[in-house]
């Protein structure tokens, strides 16, 4: 048995901070995850400088990186300009393999953090789609999809329903996310039960916050139902914008060298070098100038992964 794990460090971590992180450590770091064996790596994002400036250098770094075969390169794209910004890239030869498409599974959500409604949402995820093409693999990104902040639990239905309509518009994975650690292992195991069985042309990617202590907890759940596919970030960093303050500022993601731990312990391949892995952490802290939230990093891996 094996899984496919996603490293988010260096977009969805990054975007929490405010360390300036220099272009030349980003490219070290994504190239040490690439060697690692990590299949997947979000690289980047597209978002407007002036709005997340910790990204102005998107292009740069997805120039810089040196590439593997067979590792997706990832970069998220808000809006129809981050696309065209991403097809720039692609032209010249260092494009992002993979390009994510935002929505929110409540209306409270996408208006507070897309400025707009669901509806107007899933317009510009079309446009973008057709702007796309076929020259990335599409990834649906679907936040609050196990509780939300502003309209407290979320009808699975309403999760499959998008499901369903990012594979309509060309997205082989969606990407769910448990904004705010409100899901636990019954509503989690649920959940993607009922996207395996239902919406069979699209691929979920488990991606928990640990806001609630519950992520790796809620990891084991989805594998159990069948996800063979996980988001994770070294240190447990990131989890949403700097200036977004629901969740008491606790919404970083499972943190990587612990759920790599877990599952390798469990008998669960991840194709990763564990050692590397551990020299990744320590990399990663100094890269953010402080210690991190893995509990791994600091007492050593599980017994049966060592």
């Amino acid at each position: 048995m094996s899984v496919t794990l996603c490293e988010c460090f260096a977009r969805d971590g990054l975007q929490h901070e405010t360390v300036e992180v220099p272009t030349g450590t980003k490219v070290k770091l994504i190239d040490a995850m690439t060697a690692a064996g990590f299949p997947r790596i979000e690289v980047t994002s597209y978002s407007h400088p002036g709005r997340v400036p910790v990204f102005g250098d998107a292009s740069a770094v997805l120039a810089k990186i040196k590439r593997r075969g067979g590792i997706g390169y990832k970069a998220t794209c808000p809006n129809e300009r981050a696309v065209s910004r991403a097809l720039e890239d692609f032209a010249l030869g260092h494009g992002a393999t993979e390009i994510s498409f935002l929505a929110s599974a409540t209306e409270s959500h996408t208006e507070r953090n897309l400025r707009t409604t669901r509806d107007g949402q899933w317009v510009r995820i079309e446009e973008m789609s057709r702007l796309a093409g076929d020259r990335f693999t599409i990834v649906g990104v679907l936040s609050v999809a196990l509780g939300c902040p502003f309209e407290g639990s979320v009808d699975p239905g309403r999760v499959v329903e998008d499901a369903a309509r990012f594979a309509e518009v060309g997205a082989t994975l969606l990407t769910v996310g448990d904004t705010v650690g409100t899901g636990t292992p019954s509503t989690v195991r649920h959940l993607f039960r009922r996207l395996i069985d239902e919406v069979p042309g699209i691929t979920p990617v488990a991606h928990f916050h640990d806001t609630r202590g519950t992520g790796l907890a809620n990891c084991m759940a989805a594998f159990d139902a069948g996800c063979t596919h996980f988001d994770s970030a070294f240190g447990g960093v990131g989890g949403h914008p700097t200036q977004i303050s629901y969740g008491q500022g606790r919404t970083g993601n499972v943190a990587t060298e612990d759920l790599v731990s877990l599952l390798e312990a469990e008998g669960v391949a991840t194709g990763i070098d564990l050692d590397a892995m551990m020299r990744l952490s320590e990399c990663c802290e100094n890269a953010l100038g402080r210690q991190l939230d893995s509990k791994v990093a600091r007492a050593g891996l599980l017994p049966a992964a060592a």
